[in-house]
């Protein structure tokens, strides 16, 4: 699967050889102010029914939510990483420090990125807080952009 730039007038399903029964899948097409547009391409050796399209294009944007939940965060500047390990870990220090009006504070968790790692500690409960419940937000509001996407296929514009 690859990104395609092309024109708008493109066709959502194709056949391109009929002679080796080559079908193209397109989704995720994005116009460009110049009539141009890109969008995402599948080639498969058969004609894909509904359920294969859907499924395609639903495994897509599931991994295009977990890519965005991983590393689409930025706090003061820095990239957050938000692997199940560090979800967890971050998780787990923010309900000790409620727990215990924050006396397991300070904590420090590494930000950034391998190449420009950033050392943020946070030293009250206030600030872990604002972390914490930062990320809990974009871990929503990727699920909800990639939930709406998913809706928002129409597997009929392919029949």
């Amino acid at each position: 699967m690859k990104r395609v730039e092309g024109y708008s007038d493109i066709r959502l399903l194709e056949c391109t050889n009929p002679v080796k029964n080559k079908w193209r899948l397109r989704f995720d097409v994005v116009a460009g102010e110049d009539g141009a547009c890109s969008y995402m391409e599948e080639e498969l050796d058969h004609k894909p029914d509904s359920e294969e399209i859907r499924s395609i294009v639903s495994q897509w944007y599931n991994s295009e939510t977990d890519k965005k939940i991983l590393s689409g965060l930025e706090y003061e500047g820095h990239t957050v990483w938000l692997s199940n390990e560090n979800q967890f870990n971050y998780k787990a220090a923010y309900d000790i420090a409620v727990q215990t009006s924050g006396q397991n504070l300070p904590v420090t968790f590494k930000l950034g990125t391998n190449e420009e790692p950033y050392y943020k500690t946070f030293e009250n409960l206030e600030s872990l807080q604002d972390f914490y419940l930062k990320a809990m937000n974009h871990i929503q509001e990727s699920l909800k952009e990639g939930w709406e996407k998913k809706d928002s296929f129409n597997v009929e514009l392919y029949i």
